[in-house]
């Protein structure tokens, strides 16, 4: 009998640790995604400022509400602006930060193209 309530106890840990790990997973997850507002080039999820440990907190606190990882970036989109994304979405705010490096790519090839093969 002790046995049977041992092995109950230890399968429910278990599972409690996997469901912890889902949700550290999860926090981690979107916490890399956040850029830390106080420190520069610095996610939330390496920073240690206060401005990041508070962060953590909300994005623990909505995890718990049940919202989604989409739910909470709108949050803080609409409480901190696009710039708190890491990987902002596709909007007339942000085409050119998406569209910049295909423009760079395009006119350097024609450069080089120019220079090398209309030359020979």
């Amino acid at each position: 009998m002790k046995f049977l309530r041992f092995v109950l106890i230890f399968i429910l840990s278990i599972s409690s640790i996997s469901v912890n790990a889902e949700e550290n997973d999860k926090r981690n997850q979107i916490t890399k995604n956040l850029r830390c507002l106080i420190c520069q080039g610095q996610s939330v999820y390496d920073s240690d400022s206060e401005f990041a440990n508070s962060l953590k907190i909300v994005v623990d606190k909505k995890l718990q509400e049940g919202l989604s990882e989409d739910q909470i970036y709108e949050y803080f989109k609409n409480k901190y602006g696009e710039w708190i994304l890491y990987d902002p979405g596709l909007n007339k705010n942000t085409y050119i930060l998406w569209l910049l490096p295909i423009l760079i790519f395009l006119i350097g090839g024609a450069i080089i193209y120019k220079s090398f093969i209309v030359k020979k």
